[in-house]
């Protein structure tokens, strides 16, 4: 065969039987897909099977046309008579040749959390699985060894980071958007050592959102309550910041307080910046914004979207203990006093004064 595949005239069909056999003798490498399967708790699904003594994660090899993805669904429902949706790429792993002679490429994907009728209906109806153990991750990381557990632990980076792991035999590399030990990338960072694209990949990343402090005439704070999540935790009116659409943060103030409560209202001044994180995670950025004083007719205006938002109110601030978290109310008790204090915006972390600002 040549070097190349012959290259179809226009009007024939786009691969003839002479290019689908050249690619199809080609060598290449195995490939396989895992499943990182959570159930509601945060637990990690780990085999015990027939044909290997040590523990697996649920998955195997990617046949003839599959995707790692059809591959991954196919083997979940041989191995454990599971049917859920397989979901987002957390890593990929290349493994160099081994005792088979072939390198080995493994996609990683998100399964779950599963529901508790999923979790309580896994069997073994092929009989190559004889045990499933839902362990935390850290009993995860044990069980299956340095080369898996590493997988599993960049993974999960992945998973919380939002990000993806680039590994070479279980092992996070430097420019891995994920997984990569954060004081070592510090050091390659300050020697000079990472290329623009490698430093660019691998540096942390930050969610960024916009809020408005609306209040009534009798200083009460308008919330929302959110038909996702906790429902007795009300927020602001607001929510995340499209930056990869150009949008800046008090566009997104206005247009979030359109959406959610049907207001179009032009945001007041920036009262505070808030920084908060959480180990793993990525750091949250909300630029909150005074939304001023609605009278009776304005509040009478609004109108939720129903998929998003289920109720609205406004709380007195001596009453938000029982309906924001925390940091929330933290973060609205400052905005508050912002108000009335000359300065400009304040600097908050988790919603308290930053030493020295």
């Amino acid at each position: 065969m040549p070097d190349q595949p012959p290259t179809p005239p226009p009007s024939a069909s786009p691969y003839t039987d002479a290019v689908r056999a050249y690619y199809a003798a080609q060598p290449s490498p195995l490939v396989a897909a895992t499943g990182i399967v959570l159930d509601p708790r945060g637990r990690v699904l780990v085999l015990t099977t027939s044909y290997k003594a040590e523990p697996e994660l649920p998955g195997g090899g990617v046949e003839d046309t599959e995707t790692p993805e059809t591959g991954l669904a196919r083997e979940l429902k041989e191995e454990l008579d599971l049917s859920a949706p397989v979901g987002r790429l957390l890593a990929v792993d290349s493994r160099p040749s081994g005792p088979l002679g072939r390198s080995l490429v493994v996609h990683v994907h998100l399964v779950g959390p599963l529901t508790p009728e999923e979790t309580s209906a896994i069997s073994f109806p092929d009989g190559e699985v004889t045990e499933a153990r839902w362990l935390t991750p850290e009993e995860a990381y044990e069980a299956l060894g340095t080369r898996k557990g590493s997988r599993l632990r960049a993974a999960l980076a992945a998973l919380h980071s939002g990000s993806l792991a680039h590994l070479i035999d279980g092992v996070p590399q430097p420019g891995s958007p994920a997984g990569f030990d954060p004081v070592r990338r510090a050091e390659l960072e300050h020697t000079g050592s990472y290329d623009t694209a490698g430093h660019r990949a691998a540096r942390p990343k930050a969610l960024t959102a916009a809020s408005v402090l609306f209040t009534d005439s009798a200083g009460g704070v308008l919330l929302v309550r959110p038909a996702y999540g906790d429902p007795d935790h009300w927020n602001l009116p607001g929510g995340g910041i499209d930056s990869d659409l150009g949008e800046i943060p008090r566009t997104a103030a206005r247009r979030e307080v359109l959406e959610e409560l049907g207001l179009d209202l032009v945001p007041g001044p920036l009262l505070a910046v808030n920084w908060s994180h959480r180990s793993g995670y990525p750091a949250r950025v909300r630029f909150l914004y005074d939304g001023g004083t609605l009278d009776a007719p304005t509040l009478a205006r609004i109108r939720l979207p129903g998929t998003e938002l289920l109720e609205w109110r406004t709380v007195p601030p001596a009453e938000l203990r029982r309906f924001a978290k925390p940091a929330l109310r933290r973060q609205i008790e400052s905005c508050l006093a912002a108000r009335t204090t000359p300065g400009g915006p304040l600097e908050l972390h988790h919603g308290r004064l930053v030493d020295g600002a």
